[in-house]
């Protein structure tokens, strides 16, 4: 099969990712082989490149938003049957049996396997994985509109669980790509009275949230008209979230969508007062990985309400290209590989 591997670890250039053959991947009993229809391009494929989530061994097919069908299956599956349209995202596996796990907090588990990161991912022909950990989805739904909703979607759904947020109150999204656009969409369905401000940098971000029903779209650091009872951070950088949190409600929250962040403009820890920016019981919590409920949750609430991503679609060819556009902020929505 034809797959993308990263191949060397440092900064994005055109040697990051080798295009080659590969051998198909071959089944244990209680897995399902996957014909990948779409894969989404996520942040996280940068930070595998780039050395900030550095994968377990090289080279290494990433990607972890996959949608594609089913057309094999081990002798020990039961739920999962050819021709299935399924999705599979960040949550490879865990070990079902630890007190994270037992208590539905897998995405904590300190054995937690990520797809694309850990084992092969979905930029490739095809793709494995237990039946357990594979969602099927509607066939009537494109999968390049489907692909980002496992993790851009997923992840923040998440976040916005975390915020704590009651309807009525002021919700503000920093940055505004593939998973705050979606946020912006859900909070819309779940919360109708609440107030959104989007803080982004590019004004055709600041203009699609507006499109997509945003309160006010204002630039990284402009002050906000009133303070904000909690924030969900989406940007690779440390300044912003942490020069925001100025304008957090006291006793507000602060939720970092991000599995890693970039070292640019990590000197700006250092300008952080407490009685400016901290005091006042403000709170700022990370997201980490995340659990098949919130992918069933999400999954579930995104079909009920039709919630489709904006997305720009790549051909499968062109991976390298939607990673540079991603490093370079080219950004509208959700970008996916368009496999098969």
């Amino acid at each position: 099969m034809r797959a993308w591997l990263i191949n060397q670890i440092g900064p994005l250039c055109k040697n990051s990712l080798v295009f080659k053959e590969v051998p198909q991947p071959t089944l244990d009993p209680k897995e399902i082989l996957i014909k990948v229809r779409a894969c989404g391009v996520c942040h996280t494929e940068l930070d595998e490149i780039e050395g900030r989530a550095v994968p377990s061994l090289l080279p290494m097919i990433p990607g972890h938003q996959i949608v594609g069908e089913v057309i094999e299956v081990g002798e020990e599956v039961q739920r999962c049957k050819k021709g299935d349209l399924v999705g599979v995202g960040w949550i490879y596996k865990s070990c079902g049996k630890c007190k994270f796990c037992s208590r539905g907090l897998e995405n904590l588990c300190r054995d937690f396997i990520s797809t694309g990161k850990d084992v092969p991912g979905g930029y490739a022909e095809f793709f494995k994985i237990s039946e357990d950990y594979a969602f099927i989805l509607p066939k009537e739904v494109s999968p390049e509109k489907l692909a980002p909703l496992l993790c851009a979607g997923a992840i923040g759904y998440r976040a916005l669980k975390l915020t704590k947020i009651q309807d009525g109150q002021v919700l503000g999204l920093i940055g505004f790509g593939a998973s705050n656009h979606l946020v912006l969409k859900m909070a819309k369905i779940l919360y109708p009275k609440t107030t959104l401000f989007v803080f982004a940098r590019n004004p055709k971000e600041r203009e699609l949230a507006l499109s997509l029903g945003a309160d006010l779209a204002l630039d990284l650091y402009e002050e906000p008209p009133k303070l904000v009872d909690a924030f969900i951070d989406t940007t690779p950088v440390w300044k912003p979230p942490l020069f925001l949190l100025r304008y957090l409600q006291p006793g507000g929250r602060l939720v970092i969508n991000a599995i890693r962040k970039e070292e640019i403009d990590k000197e700006f820890l250092l300008e952080l007062t407490y009685e400016r920016d901290l005091w006042l019981e403000k709170e700022v919590k990370s997201v980490a990985n995340i659990t098949r409920r919130d992918l069933q949750e999400f999954l579930d609430l995104a079909i009920k309400y039709k919630l489709e991503p904006e997305v720009e679609v790549y051909p499968f060819e062109e991976a390298l290209q939607a990673l540079f556009d991603l490093k370079n902020r080219k950004i509208r929505g959700a970008k996916v590989l368009k496999i098969s």
